[in-house]
């Protein structure tokens, strides 16, 4: 409308604070909108003058003060007004239509289109599957092992690094690398290194089992084998048996699958069998996972006796049977004793067996031996996981073992774990009170410290953190995290010297401990 008023630019130095409308525009428009611009053209590294006038226009319009729909100055205009190129205001123009936050209508000029931008939403991260919530609050429920520099690690099942056979691996390695070339670079088969099963196989052979090169299938070690297998027979909501206490980590795996722990009761010669035969006689029972050597937490070895009527109820109601052989190397005293694979006649066991203890947990070589189409589905399921394993360190661990290099550090390794043990026993017969019992191990990392039911050693571990020793204490091996008495001590990572040390701090802590009333704990973790 011809009675819109004008304003004129207004200087100061090189910052311009402009108002520009049309003083000429016909009545069939709306009036321009006043824009307050400041300009800066001066200075290197400064803002383009198109940027700063299409930004400030931008805010003018996010802080409401430019509604939807009013019209901009044309360009002729605010050109002349703010003393500048009209391309200048043109490229301003086009990069806020580009934005969309304005839009340009030939013949009648630039209109505001965008107000205001919505209130941002609230950050609602995408809500995780309930599996991965239970299997984060088992996490939570781990006992915490952080404590003062020097505390003794009778806690922990990783090998002592100062007992890595590092020089000699690394010249097993170089041989395997330059045998296979870049062939061992590649995407390996399903069933990985040839030479690999092979040497597994021989070492199966001497534990009195004999398979075939083409039953074995490598794997991450004993941690992954446990995962395929279980999946290999059991679909979420089965339940699996599961001894009581039993591996740690096996729980884990059973809330990250989805499936259900049957506890079966561990007696001083194995799991009971009587519970075992009630549990299998139910047909939601998939399978059983058992640690029949070495024990994980206990240490306990069963008989051959015990074996022969596990395997007899497994084979009578046709359970799969998961025996966990992670240990099967670390026999340091007594008679060995066939594992169940070996004695299986019906096709019922999966041997898992495991490089990590043996030799370092950085290898992450290991196995799952299994029989007709048990072979094949492990097979699809490996592939499905990780595609295949490490061709250059299966062919590194094949050589290790080949060459005789693994034989000798199994007896230099044995010998020390030996004398862990040994002093670990006279330690818990010095320091422990009366009525305290152990198991005494015959191979592996772990003996099972039972005290009185008054000690709760989960409340205990606090104060033994303070003190500077770390044991596991017995709850985290529960199905069900409840409280207990007992604790996994172990001769992995401890010399004889600090098993010593570990051992009178921690029976200094017992005895105070039982002069105190229990305190009432839930530590469940409701798998």
């Amino acid at each position: 409308r011809r009675d819109c008023p004008v304003n004129l630019p207004e200087f100061r130095d090189s910052s311009r604070t402009i108002r520009a409308i049309d003083p000429g525009l016909s009545r069939d428009y709306p009036c321009p909108v006043e824009i307050d611009l400041k300009l800066d053209a001066g200075g290197s590294g400064r803002e383009p003058l198109y940027a700063q006038i299409a930004g400030q226009i931008r805010a003018e319009i996010w802080a409401g003060r430019l509604n939807p729909g009013e019209r901009l100055p044309p360009i002729r205009q605010l050109a002349r007004a703010v003393g500048v190129n009209r391309d200048t205001v043109s490229l301003a123009y086009e990069r806020l239509a580009r934005e969309g936050v304005v839009e340009a209508t030939v013949g009648r000029g630039t209109f505001v289109r965008a107000g205001r931008p919505a209130a941002p939403m609230p950050s609602r991260p995408p809500p995780l599957a309930p599996m991965v919530d239970r299997l984060l609050d088992f996490e939570r429920a781990r006992p915490s092992f952080l404590a003062r520099d020097g505390a003794v690690p009778l806690h922990s099942l990783t090998p002592d690094p100062s007992l890595y056979p590092v020089a000699a691996f690394r010249r097993a390695l170089d041989r395997a690398l330059d045998a296979g070339g870049s062939d061992l670079l590649v995407y390996g088969d399903n069933q990985g290194n040839l030479g690999l099963r092979e040497v597994i196989a021989e070492r199966l052979a001497e534990h009195g089992l004999s398979v075939e090169v083409d039953s074995i299938v490598p794997c991450h070690g004993a941690s992954q084998g446990i995962s395929l297998a279980m999946r290999l027979y059991a679909e979420p909501g089965d339940w699996i048996a599961v001894e009581e206490p039993t591996y740690h980590n096996v729980l884990g795996v059973l809330v990250a699958l989805g499936l259900r722990p049957a506890p079966i009761p561990m007696t001083p010669d194995g799991p009971d069998l009587a519970v075992l035969e009630s549990s299998l006689a139910r047909p939601e029972v998939k399978l059983l996972y058992t640690m029949p050597s070495f024990h994980n937490p206990m240490g306990v070895t069963t008989s051959l006796a015990h074996r022969r009527q596990l395997l007899e109820i497994a084979n009578r109601f046709g359970t799969p049977v998961i025996e966990d052989a992670f240990e099967m190397d670390l026999r340091y005293d007594g008679e060995a004793v066939p594992p169940l694979a070996a004695l299986d006649t019906g096709g019922v066991v999966v041997h898992l067996f495991s490089f990590s203890k043996s030799l370092f947990p950085g290898v992450r070589v290991g196995s799952i031996t299994a029989r007709g189409r048990a072979v094949d589905g492990l097979l699809a399921l490996k592939h499905a996981t990780d595609l295949s394993g490490s061709l250059i360190l299966q062919a590194a661990v094949a050589e290790f073992v080949g060459c005789g290099a693994y034989a000798e550090h199994l007896t230099g390794l044995r010998a020390t774990l030996r004398d862990r043990r040994d002093a670990l026993l006279q330690a818990l017969a010095r320091e422990m009170p009366s009525g305290a019992r152990w198991t005494v191990p015959d191979g592996g990392y772990q003996i099972w410290l039972e005290l009185d039911d008054d000690v709760d050693t989960g409340a205990l571990l606090a104060e033994a953190r303070n003190a500077g020793v770390l044991f596991a204490p017995g709850y985290q091996f529960n199905h069900d995290g409840r409280p207990s008495s007992c604790m996994r001590l172990t001769i992995a990572l401890a010399s004889s010297a600090e098993i010593r040390r570990g051992v009178t701090l921690l029976g200094e802590l017992v005895h105070a401990h039982r002069k105190r009333p229990a305190v009432s704990r839930d530590m469940s973790i409701h798998l």
